[in-house]
């Protein structure tokens, strides 16, 4: 429970962070630090995939009805992101040096991809080259960069538990026949 409000005040302090802080004022070189994205990253790998997909749809909701964009993109987007940090979390080690940064950089760009693909579904006139070049190249590196200090502090808060302690993990289903 009080793992849940810490994840819950945390997401929503980087939202909000991100869209009253960062997003209009702080470019640099063209991109943007996306302190949520990392923030939801890093606690997905601590907690797993249920509180990475949950804490993904509230932030991304919260970003969705502060910048009065089209509501529920950047839900869906940080829900898989969050999901999808979780499983790598779960199965691959928490623990490894090279999960931290090799988790924010596959997910920057698999967000960048998923977002410029939503929007172009959507009908929304996007630039690929803008979406894709100008924007992600300046903010993979500065994502990767925030990450050991935003990652420092989700581990700080939420202490990994031992293994086969308590968790949230998905588990796997098998159907007899």
């Amino acid at each position: 429970m009080i793992a849940g409000v810490k994840v819950g005040v945390l997401v929503f302090v980087a939202a909000i962070v991100q869209v009253s802080m960062l997003e209009p004022r702080a470019a640099i070189y063209g991109g943007t630090v996306d302190v949520l994205l990392v923030t939801l990253v890093c606690t997905a790998l601590v907690r797993g995939s249920v509180t990475g997909a949950v804490a993904g749809f509230a932030g991304g909701l919260i970003v969705d009805i502060s910048t009065l964009g089209t509501l529920g993109v950047t839900a869906l987007l940080l829900t898989v992101a969050g999901y999808w940090a979780g499983r790598y979390g779960e199965t691959t080690g928490r623990d490894r040096p090279h999960a931290v940064p090799l988790a924010v950089a596959v997910i920057t760009v698999l967000y960048a991809i998923g977002g410029l693909g939503l929007y172009y579904m959507l009908g929304t006139d996007v630039s690929a080259h803008r979406a894709l070049v100008t924007t992600l190249l300046p903010e993979l590196p500065l994502n990767i960069l925030i990450a050991w200090p935003i990652s420092k502090l989700c581990r700080a808060l939420f202490r990994p538990a031992p293994p086969g302690g308590p968790v949230d993990r998905t588990h796997e289903v098998e159907i007899g026949v």
